[in-house]
């Protein structure tokens, strides 16, 4: 990507899209560029998915036009890369355009990111690992700005900085933002999982500490199981590979737990049941008694009931 421009901070997602009055005191302005000039942003984490939503936008745009240009930067070949603007630019494609307003703005390659990653996060509905991966761009883009700004600070230091200027921009903890980022060493199997919510947010945190290779046996270990990490479960895994003890039959062994039940099942110790048996009755034997008892209990019930 070129690098162009100075560096435009952006204090909010009302400076995405500016008004008419402030592109005048700038000099910037509305231009018709062909959708062919439009090249999608390198890297770009957010999918373009070609649904319900997206026929609507088609149809809008049929009849009315795009109304909210989108925002591009120049390339050295006189073609543009798109900012913001990519689900704008498919929907008019599938409208039969061949032309989209939009604003062509210089900047460099972190500024373009930052505000590529701050548009599409406004959208409502937006996968894990999506998110996860523009965050990792952004904190990348934030990383670099202060590296530029203070060349004496760590990189530690830098890093400490972008985690919270994200999270406070966000509206979260820094942790959450660094868990989302930590989803980015998940396998691409486990992290088509997560956004099919086979496997839950908390565990697939869990499961990024492992190796590659420790990952794939785990999906071995969960088809053999035919059930979903809880955390517990997947926080031992991770302790397993931590220790170099990681394989796939201590995973299988793991996963192949019963998880707690839920709150509608009766669970009774077996410290509470032993006081009624002798001390050489196996839990199966214990089982059998108590079923049997309970047969005899439920009979007598029903012929109390008859009378």
């Amino acid at each position: 990507m070129p690098k162009k421009g100075a560096n435009i901070s952006l204090s909010s997602y009302d400076d995405i899209f500016s008004t008419q009055e402030s592109r005048q005191e700038t000099g910037e302005h509305v231009v018709m560029l062909p959708l062919d000039a439009i090249h999608p942003f390198k890297n770009h984490p957010f999918r373009i998915v070609d649904d319900e939503e997206m026929q609507k936008t088609a149809e809008s745009i049929r009849e009315y036009g795009v109304l909210v240009p989108a925002i591009v930067r120049p390339l050295e070949n006189g073609e543009y890369e798109m900012i913001s603007g990519h689900r704008r630019r498919y929907a008019s494609m599938l409208a039969g355009k061949e032309t989209m307003p939009a604003i062509v703005r210089e900047m460099d390659d972190d500024t373009a990111t930052i505000l590529m990653v701050d548009s599409n996060l406004q959208r409502e509905h937006i996968l894990p690992s999506e998110r996860a991966k523009a965050y990792q761009m952004k904190m990348e883009a934030l990383k670099h700005q202060g590296q530029r700004k203070d060349l004496t600070s760590s990189q530690i230091g830098t890093k400490l900085r972008a985690d919270q200027q994200m999270a406070d921009e966000l509206g979260t903890s820094r942790n959450q933002v660094q868990r989302f980022i930590r989803l980015n060493n998940l396998i691409p199997e486990i992290m088509d999982m997560v956004d099919e919510k086979k496997i839950a947010f908390n565990p697939a945190v869990e499961l990024s500490y492992l190796k590659p290779e420790e990952q794939r046996e785990f999906l071995e270990a969960m088809d053999y199981a035919q059930t979903t990490p809880s955390v517990s479960q997947a926080q031992r895994i991770k302790k397993l590979s931590q220790q170099g003890q990681s394989s796939l039959e201590a995973m299988c062994e793991v996963m192949d737990e019963v998880k707690k039940p839920p709150d509608d099942k009766l669970v009774i110790k077996s410290d509470v049941l032993r006081k009624y048996f002798p001390k050489s009755y196996t839990p199966q034997q214990m089982e059998a008694v108590i079923m049997k008892l309970l047969e005899q209990w439920m009979k007598k019930r029903s012929r109390e009931q008859e009378r």
